[in-house]
Parts: structure tokens; sequence; C-alpha cells
């Protein structure tokens, strides 16, 4: 069965050679280098994954995009995008022309990233359904927010992050009390769901049992082709394997078939990614 993860922070350590930006503050860790994404991916059996440079890297996608143009079968690339740069427009309509790279990943939280819920920045989101550009998001906390964009450009390839839930929000039963904002977006057909990191939001052991009606009412609303698989490593709160086996082994719900979908298959569509 082919194993894509869809999101892993891959990231240098702060040096004189590879400097930081000032005030710069990771949360993961001070690195988490390529080698060791390999080193993980091989003793668990992923064939792939994406790789999502953070923002304590500040708008350097080229360490991750080297890896991608090293080995494109392995690990494809979400970039940072600085959307108040001068050329943004420009850059957003051609940004799948860099070598490695599959689409873009904002995280709407803070300034400036708050201004793309505005009219004055729809251009965003124009360019993005135009180019067919994959936009990995979310919004902690209000994924309704999406609601007005995706109303005003349904066709929209848009992947929320982690099941919408807020990577620094409420823990088990309280994670998921605004579900049903994200369910409400299954209707727009390209729209589709991460559930990645989510043994983050459980305080129970695997196999987590408190998160199996959850991914459930999001397997029936969005489907198996639409949900991704992802561990987002450098804050897993369990093992790599026991988020894995989260899938492959523990929801009886699952059949070979979706499993094959949620695991890899689906995120290869939603990116293009020729694998």
């Amino acid at each position: 069965m082919l194993i894509i993860d869809s999101q892993v922070h891959c990231f240098y350590s702060n040096t004189p050679e590879h400097p930081w930006p000032a005030g710069a503050a990771p949360v993961h860790g001070p690195e988490y280098p390529i080698e060791q994404v390999q080193s993980v991916m091989d003793q668990n059996g992923v064939q792939a994954t994406v790789l999502v440079p953070p923002s304590w890297n500040g708008w350097d996608n080229q360490y991750s995009l080297n890896a991608a143009v090293a080995q494109p079968t392995r690990f494809g690339v979400m970039g940072r995008f600085d959307i108040e740069a001068p050329d943004a427009q420009a850059r957003l309509k051609t940004w799948r022309d860099q070598p490695g790279m599959l689409g873009v990943r904002v995280f709407i939280q803070g300034d400036p990233w708050l201004s793309l819920l505005k009219p004055e920045q729809s251009w965003f989101w124009q360019i993005a359904e135009a180019t067919r550009l994959p936009v990995m998001s979310t919004i902690p906390g209000n994924i309704a927010g999406f609601e007005p964009i995706l109303q005003q450009f349904p066709e929209l390839r848009l992947i929320i992050d982690h099941a919408g839930r807020h990577p620094r929000g409420a823990l088990d039963d309280g994670a998921w009390t605004d579900a049903d904002q994200l369910h409400a977006l299954a209707r727009f057909p390209n729209v589709s769901v991460k559930v990645s990191s989510l043994p983050c939001f459980s305080t129970q052991p695997y196999p987590y049992p408190n998160l199996h009606a959850p991914i459930k009412a999001i397997y029936d609303r969005f489907g198996p082709q639409r949900m991704h698989w992802g561990s987002d490593a450098t804050r897993l709160t369990s093992t790599y394997g026991e988020n894995i086996r989260l899938f492959t082994a523990a929801l009886d719900f699952l059949n070979a078939e979706d499993k094959s979908w949620i695991m890899g298959r689906a995120l290869a569509n939603a990116l293009d990614w020729k694998l």
C-alpha cells in the first residue's frame, strides 16, 4: 500500500551559515533535517512525504525543495508564501513552476494571515482557483471562515489541515465541538481533509478510542477519497507507528480500499503528484 505523509515540517538548525530570521522561535525543536525525515519514513514503510517549511525558517522553501528535486517521488513541497511581497500575485500564478513545488500552505492565524478572509485579499483565492493550485490551510477555531471563500470560489482546491482542529486548543471531546463547521464544507467537491496529527488531540493511549467517532463522522461526509493521513511528526504525542496504525489497524469501519485512499492515493490525486 502506498503511504504518503501529508505533513512534516522539515527544517535546518539556526547557524551562522543558515541563520533564521530575527526573533524566530521554533515550537517543534531546534531542527528536523531531511536525513531524520528519511530515517522515520524508512522505519515505518512510508514511501513519500509532503514537506511543509515552518515559519521559523522565514520564507525559505529551498531547503525542502532541494530534497524534492533530488528525490521527486519521495518528497514534494507545500511551500510558504509571502502574501505581502510586492510581486505576490505574479508569483502565485507561477508558483508550481518551481521544481518540487506541489502547492502552497497558509496557516490563517494572526497578521497578516487573517487578512486572507477579507474581500481585498480575494486575489489569493481567485488565482489559486484559476490555476488549480492546491492550498493546504486552516483557520484555528473558525473553520466556518472558509464558507464565504468557497461560496465565491467553489472550485478552489482546498485541503483542510488537521481535520480543522485547533493545534493549541482543547483535547478529547472538547477538540471536536465545532466539527459541524468542518462537515459543512463537504458539499464543496474540491475540499478535502488532512486527518493528520489526530493523536495529539486525544489524551487516551493507542488505539485512541475517543478519536474513532470523529474520524467516522469525517469519513461519512467526505469519503476516503477526500481524506489524507499525515503525521505532523515534530509535534506528535504518540509514536509515528501508532499514528499509522490508527488508520491501518484500529478503525474497523475502513476496508482495504478505504485505507489505500486515505493513506496515500487520495493525496497524490489532490496534489497532482505523479508518483
